[in-house]
């Protein structure tokens, strides 16, 4: 082999080394308007669009839950009093996500406003940051918490799909035999 070939094919490796790395990183860092159309390689699930809430019931630190978009899949909708990735409400800081862990589907319900994460899980520890788009925070999860698209029309809050995977599924409704979640009152 050539010294002029050995270093051409070091560089191709090298490049495609670094495409590996960016790639995932740009989709971490992602803010909600960059995923809105959708992103390649990443599960974005439109469904049908459901009423969740209100803006006015929810106060600042306190969760609400609701099933969506399956009963029985249970999700946490909070207003995190700043801004956060996929917010909506004149701060955009009404945010939702699935609260079954990424680890092995244990439920987490203990939400502590004053840190702005979901956790401990039951299970295993597992705390996520709500404001930072559900990311691990400590323990055994190394997936983000699947987040659900909101949008707010006046003061009533809908759920329009799921972006990423909700645990136990390889798409968030495959195979799902089961009544899909009722309009929230």
């Amino acid at each position: 082999m050539k010294r002029r070939d050995f270093l051409l094919g070091g560089a191709a490796v090298g490049a495609v080394a670094a495409a590996g790395v960016v790639v995932p990183l740009a989709l971490v860092f992602a803010d909600d308007d960059d995923i809105a159309g959708g992103i390649d390689g990443v599960a974005i699930e439109y469904f049908e669009r459901q009423r969740v809430g209100s803006l006015a019931g929810l106060s600042s630190g306190e969760p609400q839950y609701f099933d969506y978009p399956l009963v029985d899949q249970s999700n946490i909708m909070v207003d995190l009093g700043d801004r956060a990735i996929g917010g909506i409400g004149e701060n955009r800081s009404v945010v939702a996500f699935s609260n079954i862990c990424t680890h092995m589907g244990c439920p987490v319900t203990d939400y502590q406003p004053e840190h702005k994460v979901l956790g401990p899980c039951v299970c295993h520890y597992t705390t996520f940051d709500l404001s930072k788009d559900g990311r691990v925070v400590l323990g055994q999860a190394t997936q983000n918490l699947p987040r659900l698209l909101l949008e707010s029309e006046g003061d009533d809050v809908f759920a329009t799909g799921v972006f990423r995977l909700i645990y136990g599924y390889a798409n968030n409704l495959a195979g799902v035999n089961v009544e899909i979640a009722s309009t929230a009152q």
